[in-house]
């Protein structure tokens, strides 16, 4: 298919006719066209000679299309014929191209495609199977954000190519797990529940109250049902092995496995099931089977662990370190024999998932997330093949170390998986060729929105780099990839150009993105203004390829570390606790963990070094916030411009307001790093005249982020634009809730009051005591 400016034309179809025992898809395809097309739609037993007709390629209604998939050796497809008078067909291997095809057949068909309808195009897929995973507002720590619709987004997810929906996910805004006072840990089980919270066994029955797994189930099936409208295959990602309560333990002592929370995070020690003993295997597989029952058509399950509450014995990543039941290893071996029997012990576990759920779909899928099995790697991937995958970022995944880097700034590593990872290394395609001769498929992952990239922002739009990442994908033959984050909330951000380039890279790979987004900007507003837009996007994607990353905070870690609404003072611990409170409360902080006092550490990891805040900060000012303002700039002129056009200055304002976003969010990282860099020189100096010119650079600093935060509070309450998530039911760690404003506003004042304190971290925060339990008399604290 070539390339020419398409718009929304008026097309002329006959009658639409799809299958009385219709798959939800055809129906749903069928009322699509129908709805933008004007023309009628009914079930029939049989294809209409001169109607339209639309159905799966299964059911033979098209002999035309059945020829081409075959002349083409197509496995996965779309077959679209329409002619002058409006007949034809839409037909698809699969129940989500039906919907594309819809859409594709109404808004985004070149003219080019358009010319050769009546003698029907066949389009096949890049990927057979694209499907989200962590999906953040549909299913995981962002499902409490307002503004969300489930059906559009599953709609968005069809039309642009995906295959899969993800659906554990729970009813509650937080996750029923036991806990202690003082410890965070119990929210991590938010990530990615695991069968506990959906399904109980007679091994685990009365460990969770029954109406909160019925709820979360009810839930699960609804979302599926909903993916299977849109023709979507319902998948799951899930944390596993996953802890059981001490309660549990208790009872059953011998099933002790491996102790796998954080031991930073937790008060509460967390341990699993020892995954090798032959009930904990029955109970494994119990659970599978009861998920299959209800949901028996789920088709794919990624295994995420040695994280967020869930771990495999002996396993080396294991926060406490190698440990576990006693039926996997006997004491003094070497360690690569433990690495050698914990590979094969994992190798076991999923094969006993993969087995049980293959008795009710024979073609699951089953992958594991490789990073976290460095140590184990060669001997876990020969565990792997006949159903299942391993997942990561690279075929050259070996831990977390790979050769990828940021397009703009080389000393920046670790981009694999991101927004910034849009290069592909040569090794790569031998590579696959290698991991398919010893019969196994890798998924490899790609970021397709702001979910572990631009927390908590929506609609930024970085279609190129997306679309580099899966043309470089395809021609190396991936065939299984996996969106990281999902497409967050699609119906806040309609005109999100994100999703337009994850479509042409499953759909028309051939056609170059630049003319893929000019069409898509005509599309929106017309000829006159679409190039407008177009360069916006242009100007906007520029700005955010110039975007250092700092570590955490550009993830998830901007809520976890409250970093809209923290005061970014000199001496942070200067500002009583009383006052700290109203952001520390749903903050990812404990009473000693250095994040408390101290952006650039959390934990016992060193996120921001001084050297790196020193090279950042010019970076952000030179680099960054410059293009940021350049392409506010040519959004103001368009706006002009587009004056009396209602479609064009909508989407004009809609850029306008996230840019906006954008430059807030930007500034607040440029001052977190300025923090970095100004307290850590001040802390190091030697002389008076070096700390006073660090004190000045705070001072400046402070300066800019005061009047940044006063324009946010006023972009935040005053925007008509959702550019950026915000939670229906009240704020946690994930996500900010609508009282944001109230907390801007305390930081704010707490800055203007503390900002002139001294530069100060106690660098024994450590060896604090719990608060309100002080250390007996005599003990050190330093």
């Amino acid at each position: 298919m070539s390339s020419a400016h398409s718009v929304s034309f008026a097309l002329s179809v006959q009658p639409i006719t799809f299958p009385s025992k219709s798959i939800p898809a055809e129906k749903t395809a069928a009322v699509e066209l129908a709805r933008l097309t004007g023309a009628a739609c009914k079930a029939g037993t049989r294809p209409k000679a001169k109607g339209f007709n639309i159905a799966l390629g299964s059911r033979g209604w098209s002999a035309d299309a059945t020829r081409a998939a075959q002349a083409a050796n197509a496995e996965h497809w779309m077959w679209l014929r329409l002619t002058e008078d409006g007949a034809g067909e839409i037909i698809a291997s699969e129940g989500s191209g039906l919907f594309a095809a819809a859409r594709l057949l109404v808004h985004r068909l070149s003219t080019t495609a358009q010319e050769k309808l009546a003698s029907g195009i066949l389009i096949q897929r890049s990927f057979a199977m694209n499907r989200p995973i962590w999906d953040g507002s549909f299913a995981q720590y962002w499902r409490t954000n307002r503004k969300f619709s489930p059906e559009h987004y599953a709609a968005t997810l069809a039309e642009s190519g995906f295959t899969h929906i993800e659906v554990n996910s729970l009813q509650a805004s937080f996750p029923y797990e036991d806990s202690v006072p003082g410890e965070y840990y119990s929210q991590f089980y938010n990530y990615c529940p695991g069968f506990n919270h959906f399904i109980d066994t007679p091994l685990t029955r009365g460990i969770w109250p029954a109406h909160y797994l019925d709820a979360n189930l009810e839930r699960l099936k609804n979302l599926a049902a909903l993916g299977r409208k849109f023709g979507l295959k319902p998948s799951v990602c899930l944390y596993e092995p996953r802890s059981l309560p001490e309660r549990f333990f208790q009872r059953y002592p011998n099933l002790r496995g491996a102790r796998i929370d954080h031991p930073f995070r937790s008060r509460l020690p967390r341990y699993t099931l020892a995954q090798d003993h032959p009930v904990t295997k029955h109970h494994f597989r119990l659970a599978t089977l009861a998920l299959m029952k209800a949901v028996p058509d789920l088709d794919a399950m990624s295994i995420w662990t040695n994280d967020s509450g869930g771990g495999f014995e002996h396993s080396a990543s294991l926060y406490i370190g190698r440990n576990g039941g006693p039926y996997m290893i006997r004491e003094w071996r070497s360690h690569d024999k433990i690495a050698e029997a914990a590979g094969k012990s994992m190798g076991a576990f999923l094969r006993n998932l993969r087995e049980a759920a293959a008795t009710v779909n024979p073609d699951f899928k089953l992958s594991l997330r490789i990073e976290p099995f460095k140590v184990e790697h060669d001997h876990l991937k020969s565990e792997l093949g006949r159903g299942i995958h391993w997942e990561g970022p690279s075929l050259l995944a070996r831990g977390y170390e790979l050769p990828y880097s940021h397009p703009k700034y080389k000393d920046q590593l670790g981009v694999a998986g991101g927004m910034f990872h849009c290069q592909m290394d040569e090794r790569e395609k031998p590579e696959l060729a290698r991991e398919r001769a010893q019969g196994i498929e890798p998924i490899l992952t790609y970021a397709a929105g702001p979910v572990w990239n631009q927390e908590p922002l929506i609609g930024i739009p970085w279609p190129r780099m997306i679309h580099a990442r899966l043309t470089q994908l395809q021609e190396i033959g991936t065939n299984l990839i996996s969106a990281m984050g999902g497409l967050a909330n699609t119906a806040a951000a309609p005109y999100w150009p994100n999703p337009i380039a994850i479509r042409a890279a499953q759909f028309t790979p051939e056609i170059p993105i630049d003319e893929v987004l000019a069409d898509e900007a005509v599309r929106l507003v017309g000829p006159r203004h679409g190039p407008a837009v177009a360069k916006a996007w242009e100007l906007f994607e520029d700005a955010v390829t110039h975007q250092p990353i700092v570590p955490l905070f550009c993830g998830f870690g901007w809520c976890w570390q409250r970093t809209w609404d923290r005061p970014i003072v000199p001496d942070i611990e200067a500002i009583p606790a009383a006052d700290r409170h109203y952001y520390e409360r749903h903050g990812c902080f404990q009473h000693n963990n250095p994040g408390v006092n101290d952006l650039g550490k959390d934990v016992l990891f060193e996120l921001i070094t001084r050297e790196a805040a020193d090279q950042m900060v010019p970076r952000f000012d030179r680099k960054l916030l410059p293009r940021i303002a350049k392409a506010e700039k040519h959004v103001a002129r368009a706006l002009t411009q587009a004056k009396g056009d209602a479609q064009a200055t909508a989407v004009l304002a809609d850029l306008r307001d996230r840019l906006r976003a954008y430059r807030h969010w930007a500034t607040t990282l440029r001052t977190v790093v300025a923090w970095c860099s100004g307290v850590y020189g001040y802390l190091a100096s030697k002389t008076a005249r070096q700390k006073q010119r660090h004190e000045q650079f705070l001072q400046h600093a402070i300066d800019i982020e005061l009047e940044n935060a006063r324009g946010f509070l006023d972009h935040f309450e005053n925007s008509p634009t959702e550019f950026m998530v915000v939670s229906a039911t009240g704020e946690n760690t994930f996500i900010y809730g609508e009282n944001l404003g109230d907390h801007v506003r305390n930081k704010i004042r707490l800055m203007e009051k503390y900002r002139h304190r001294k530069p100060c971290i106690d660098q024994h925060i450590l060896w604090r005591p719990a608060e309100g339990q002080p250390w007996p008399e005599g003990f050190p604290t330093k």
